[in-house]
This record gives structure tokens, C-alpha cells and sequence, in this order.
């Protein structure tokens, strides 16, 4: 059997077929009931108020091996019930991972778990292989056909956002740019202006990633909304109203209506006012928090520049969106708009959005194994075999990456 493992910094998206099963990647602990949840045993959690995360990833990268395996664990042996030395693997890496990292990916698949294969890419490479190019966002209506030459996945995650330009499905990564901006700053910076603002929301990161997903969109004419929230609550079209959660009384947060009446005075309420597009107005203007780097719209249009002038029309023609951060409503037209501002009048732009860009990357990677798995796995699947007669050059020479020509260095601390 073949398992798809999308190995996301904030959450994972694993299965066989093509619905995966999603959770957070992350061992955490509730100070309510004392119980430690690992990865898929998270949703068992009842008191999800002041939680502690132990995260295998940091600013995108696997650095906890250990917590990382854990989760594994449970998520191969328990949820999926595989029988691992019988079966074979596909996993996602983040972009410019590290050759070290890479070695230890390849020592957890072969020696730690005994896989019999395994193939470890992108999320932005699997794309061609997918869906997500056949509705362009301009153009909902009809049958688009096979996907583009050439084409640009901007992929907003949880540590980063990064543009990817692909030439028949390979990544080129001289015009791959990366912004320091993704869900994991946007939920912090939200949880700053809260606990500044109202309620101290500093520990209540769950929470908080519930409200940012509820309450925030992208401002399409940001001064004009900063206008709005100024006015009189009264008057004031912006302003929503979202009820905290009572974990005691088992009552999940929710936005409350424009007329909805607060049942109980000891309901505790939080307004969100301006705090709805100022948060997600860090992917398009990072200085606005003193990052100094260009926004989303510019990051995308100096990748376009560093690719061969005579292509430039295909990227702007061919757009494509995947990530959580992208969900935000108005993202879209927001970026449309900026887009369209910054190419030449000459090209079209075509922005593609999946109906669920946080799956886009598993079910991409499922209609690729699917479509022709014999040549997935004389191509680009390696080998138990390959692996311990070779190592991990074997993967280094099959797979080509950023770093495919540096010289492999073992640091002794990752010595047998």
C-alpha cells in the first residue's frame, strides 16, 4: 500500500485514497485535564484552554525528531494501522530543506519504519500533477485543459509564504522567493493586539487561530476600512462580536450576530474591530511590522522577472494559489488588484484558487501516484534496496533540489 504524507508545519495531511485525514502536527498538553494528545489524538482534547504546543517544526523545518517520530507513531501505527515494512511512502519536505535534514528524513523512512519505497518532494511540485489549474479564478465557467508549461504556485503556509515558478513540472529555483510571513506570525501578531487591547489572549493560541480564521478577511481598499473602524460602534460595519469559549460548560467559541443578544453576563466577549484586515495586511505589506521585505504581489512579480522574458505571459497567465493562509476572504481580489497593477498591460493574469488549498498538495500527489504508478515508481521512488546499498546519494541523484550539487558533509552528531 501506498500512504501520501503532506508533512505540513502546522498541520498533517496522510491517507491512501484521495480524502486524507487531517490534524495538527504538534504533541500538546492541557493544563485542564493533565493529559498529553499526540498529532490525531489532538481533537480528543475537551479543555482547550491554555495548551502547551511542543512543535517538531520550526520556522519550517523538522528540528525535534523526536516529537516528530511520536507523532508518526501514532499516526502509522494507530490511526492507519499500516503495516510500514509492507508498504511505501510519499512525503513532503519544505522548500531549501537542508541536506542534513533530507539524511535524517531518509534514515527515519528506511531504517526507523522499514518502508519498502519512498518518494520525498515540494508541495509546489506535486501541483502539476493535480487539479487546481482547470477553473481559473476569471474564468469559473468550462473545462480547462491539461495543466500549463509553465506556471506559479504561491504557497502561504504556516512559517512561510513562498513563490514558485515551475517549467514543465521541475522547479525553478533561482526565481523561488520566500516572505517571512505566514499563519503561525499572523495568529501571534493577532494574539498581541488582543491581550493589549481586551482580554490577555497570550496562552490561548487554539483559541486564537479559531478567531483569526472566523473574523479576518484581506481589505481590498485598506485605508477606506481603516476609515469605517474608526466611526461610533453604532454605526460601524466592521465591528464583530466573537463569544470566548467556556470549556467547563463544554460551549465552543462563535461569532455572535449583528443582533444576537448576550444570554449571560458572565459571557465573555470579544470585539474585533480593525484587528480583521490589519492581521492578514502583513502578506501584502510586511513593514507594517518592521519586516522589511516586499509584499506577496511584489515577491511574485520579481520571480516573473527572473525567468526567461519570451515566458513571462504564462506566469502571469497561470497563477496558483494553495496554503491556509489563502482562505482569507478577499484574498483573491486583493491580489488581483495588485497584480494587475504591477504587469504590463500586454498579459493577462489568471489567478487559480483550490475550493481547499490546505488538501491541494495531498490530492495533487494522489492523482499522481494514481495516474501512472508504474512510472512513479521506476522514476521517482527509491528503494529500500537502493538505500542501504547506496544511502542517501541514492535520493540526492534521483531527486534534484536546490542543493542536489553541495557536497554532503555528516555532522557527528548525527552519526550511528
Amino acid at each position: 500500500m501506498l500512504f501520501l504524507l503532506d508533512n505540513g508545519a502546522h498541520s498533517i495531511k496522510v491517507g491512501h485514497d484521495h480524502e486524507p485525514s487531517v490534524f495538527q502536527n504538534a504533541i500538546v498538553r492541557s493544563k485542564g485535564d493533565k493529559e498529553t494528545y499526540y498529532g490525531h489524538e489532538i481533537p480528543l482534547c475537551r479543555d482547550r484552554s491554555s495548551l502547551h504546543y511542543r512543535l517538531p517544526c520550526e520556522k519550517g523545518y523538522v528540528v525535534d525528531w523526536d516529537a516528530q517520530k511520536a507523532i508518526w507513531d501514532g499516526m502509522f501505527l494507530q490511526l492507519l494501522k499500516a503495516d510500514v515494512s509492507e508498504s511505501s511512502v510519499l512525503i513532503t519536505e519544505p522548500y531549501f530543506n537542508l541536506p542534513q535534514i533530507q539524511r535524517i528524513y531518509d534514515q527515519f523512512v528506511f531504517e526507523e519504519y522499514g518502508f519498502q519505497s519512498y518518494y520525498r518532494c515540494t508541495p509546489a511540485s506535486l501541483i502539476p500533477h493535480g487539479s487546481l489549474f482547470t477553473a481559473p479564478h476569471k474564468t469559473p465557467e468550462g473545462d480547462a485543459p491539461s495543466p500549463p508549461e509553465c506556471m506559479l504556485v504561491v504557497d502561504s503556509g504556516f512559517s512561510f509564504t513562498h513563490v514558485v515558478p515551475l517549467i514543465s513540472g521541475s522547479i525553478v529555483w533561482n526565481a523561488v522567493k520566500r516572505i517571512d510571513i505566514g499563519g503561525k506570525l499572523l495568529t501571534n501578531h493577532l494574539k498581541e493586539l488582543v491581550s493589549y487591547r481586551q482580554w490577555n489572549m497570550m496562552d490561548q493560541t487554539y483559541i486564537m487561530d479559531d478567531v483569526k480564521e472566523a473574523c479576518c478577511y484581506v481589505s481590498t481598499v485598506f485605508k477606506a476600512d481603516m476609515e469605517l473602524s474608526r466611526v461610533e460602534r453604532s454605526r460601524n460595519p466592521i465591528i464583530l462580536q466573537y463569544l470566548l469559549p467556556d470549556f467547563s460548560l463544554n460551549r465552543p467559541g462563535e461569532l455572535l450576530g449583528p443582533n444576537q443578544v448576550v444570554k449571560d453576563a458572565s459571557w465573555q466577549i470579544l470585539e474585533m474591530n480593525n484587528e480583521r484586515f490589519t492581521v492578514p495586511e502583513l502578506l501584502f505589506t510586511p513593514s507594517d511590522i518592521g519586516l522589511e521585505q516586499v509584499g506577496l504581489a511584489q515577491a511574485i512579480a520579481h520571480s516573473i522577472s527572473l525567468l526567461p522574458e519570451e515566458l513571462h505571459g504564462m506566469f502571469w497567465g497561470n497563477i496558483g494559489l494553495i496554503g491556509g493562509n489563502t482562505k482569507f476572504p478577499g484574498f483573491v481580489p486583493r491580489l488581483m488588484s495588485e497584480l494587475r497593477s504591477l504587469a504590463s498591460v500586454d498579459y493577462e493574469i489568471a489567478i487559480y484558487q483550490s475550493p481547499d488549498p490546505i488538501t491541494e498538495a495531498y490530492r495533487s500527489a494522489h492523482q499522481f501516484v494514481t495516474s501512472s504508478p508504474s512510472v512513479y515508481a521506476q522514476r521517482y521512488a527509491v528503494t529500500r534496496e537502493d538505500y542501504f546499498e547506496i544511502g542517501s546519494d541514492m535520493t540526492r541523484k534521483r531527486w534534484k533540489g536546490p542543493y542536489s550539487d553541495v557536497p554532503l558533509r555528516v555532522d557527528s552528531r548525527f552519526k550511528e
